[in-house]
Order: C-alpha cells, then sequence, then structure tokens
C-alpha cells in the first residue's frame, strides 16, 4: 500500500497490453519512456479504496500493527452511532 504496487501482479503478456495501450496516452503527455511507471503513476492518482473495519476487539490493533501504511497512509474516519434527532435532521432535507 506504500508504495502503490503489488509485485508481480500482472504477466508479462497483460504488462505488454498495459504498454499499448498506455503508449496514445503518454504520448500526448509527452512521455516517450519507462510505461509501467507511467501507469503506476496514473494508478495511484486515480484508485481510490474505502476499507470498512469494526473497532470492536483487538482485530483492528493487530491489522494496524502487521500493516502500518494503514495508519501511515490512509485517512481514518471514527463513525460514531448517530443521535436520533441528527437521523431524523438529515431525512427531511
Amino acid at each position: 500500500m506504500n508504495s502503490g504496487e503489488v509485485a508481480n501482479l500482472f504477466l508479462k503478456d497483460e504488462l505488454e497490453t498495459i504498454e499499448q495501450d498506455m503508449r496514445p496516452i503518454a504520448a500526448a503527455r509527452k512521455v516517450y519512456d519507462n510505461m509501467y511507471g507511467f501507469f503506476i503513476g496514473r494508478v495511484r492518482e486515480n484508485l481510490h479504496i474505502v476499507l470498512c473495519m469494526s473497532p470492536v476487539g483487538p482485530s483492528l490493533r493487530v491489522r494496524m500493527r502487521m500493516f502500518p501504511s494503514l495508519v501511515n497512509c490512509c485517512t481514518i474516519n471514527w463513525v460514531d452511532p448517530w443521535p436520533e434527532d441528527a437521523l431524523l435532521s438529515v431525512s427531511q432535507d
């Protein structure tokens, strides 16, 4: 998650297809070498992932220790239960 790349994710023929598909886009931006790096850069700019995990029990703490990028490279939003009057207010607007 830190690097934005999963090692050995694509087979060689898939990489060739990616490179061929990226050539016109890269040429428009005047990039003529390292098509794979250009592709990874575009993925990093455009891919957004939402992970939902329950903070109940020790499993969240264990995951945070096993994968420090969850803390260092992510935005964590704690969502608590909404009060009933807030839910009614939002539903009426």
